[in-house]
């Protein structure tokens, strides 16, 4: 009798650890300097189902080796990467030029601006042209020697992850939404199932400084991963997943710094090496700030509920951009997300610095 209770006792104590783990799909638009992200959620406790990704900043084909080469640095080869969506729902570079060419033109297009093979030589991700073109010379991480998962894609991914842990999976995006909307159209149950929705992206009021700023600060506060794809980000931010927080204008607030490199090399691993010499300091932690909100909501230090809906309109100069509303006036088919306002800073550097320097060790 005492084996047996012994046995249903620790049954149930197994049962429970495994409820209260944590699970996440990583969606992005993988670089050489993008593994900081998947570092941050590793090390603070998280279970990494996958890397995922679709074409944002380059080609889809060009990111997935990304990710399969910088998980390979640090022995993480055991996180599967899955390919995702090549194409937007309905955005082409021809549809975004003619756009451009009443609206005004970007400072960054992303995969979507016109080939420029100068700069590929010299390093840079591919750009326009054939989406399924590999870049060699972009890969200072070196190419990778693993192969990405071929039984599946990153929408089928996310569905079948959220029906094996149901409420427990969250999913960050951090490139445009083409993935999340076509999971959330696949299974009606996707996204409620989902423990919750963290993206980067979804400016507001920024178009005075686009207006009087540099062109870094016009491409600064420009939001290139909605505008991508609109209709998916539509999708995805209407859709009923329990929670959705949108790291915005926040991912802004804290830009990498000399001083903080500096900092990061004097523990010399593969990753603080890459990051030294390649993050560069022109630029916020964008992905970073998202993730830290996924990994720690309480680095979260001023934010607010509002109704949010995509500009959807093709003939619009705000084509891709959010609106925000109090419940009063928000439109139809709208729903309320968590929009952060600003994070505890020096936090956000330590996550990121601990993460790089001290690489978990999970397989």
């Amino acid at each position: 009798m005492r084996l047996a209770l012994l046995g249903s006792l620790c049954a149930s104590t197994v049962a429970s650890a495994a409820a209260q783990r944590r699970y996440a799909i990583l969606d992005n638009d993988w670089s050489s300097t993008a593994f900081a992200v998947f570092l941050m959620a590793l090390d603070g406790g998280i279970d990494v189902l996958a890397l995922t990704d679709c074409t944002g900043d380059t080609w889809q084909h060009q990111e997935t080796l990304h990710a399969l080469a910088t998980l390979e640095l640090g022995n993480l080869s055991c996180i599967p990467v899955v390919p995702g969506a090549t194409w937007p729902l309905l955005q082409t570079p021809e549809r975004l030029q003619a756009w451009e060419s009443i609206y005004g033109p970007l400072v960054w297009q992303g995969a979507f601006a016109a080939p420029n093979y100068t700069a590929e030589a010299q390093g840079a991700d591919p750009t326009g042209g054939d989406p399924n073109r590999i870049v060699p010379a972009a890969f200072v991480e070196g190419l990778p020697a693993t192969k990405p998962m071929n039984t599946t894609n990153a929408a089928n991914f996310m569905v079948e992850m959220v029906r094996k842990y149901p409420g427990q999976v969250s999913i960050y995006a951090a490139g445009p939404l083409t993935n999340v909307a076509l999971a959330v159209r696949m299974d009606p149950d996707f996204a409620e199932n989902a423990k919750e929705l963290v993206i980067m992206g979804g400016y507001v009021d920024v178009e005075l400084l686009q207006a009087t700023g540099s062109l870094l600060m016009a491409n600064i506060n420009s939001d290139i991963n909605l505008i991508m794809d609109p209709e998916a980000a539509s999708i995805a931010l209407t859709a009923p997943f329990p929670n959705i927080t949108i790291a915005g204008n926040v991912a802004n607030q804290v830009i990498s710094t000399q001083a903080f490199l500096d900092q990061v090399i004097q523990v010399n691993n593969s990753y603080s090496n890459l990051m030294y010499k390649y993050y560069g300091t022109e630029f916020p932690f964008w992905d970073e700030t998202a993730m830290a909100l996924l990994v720690d909501p309480s680095i979260n230090t001023n934010s607010t509920n509002v109704f949010v809906a995509v500009d959807t309109a093709y003939g619009s100069p705000s084509y891709g951009n959010i609106h925000v509303y109090q419940k009063a006036l928000a439109p139809p088919n709208t729903r309320s997300v968590q929009y952060v306002f600003e994070v505890d800073g020096g936090k956000l550097q330590d996550m990121i610095m601990h993460a790089v320097q001290y690489p978990p060790q999970v397989c």
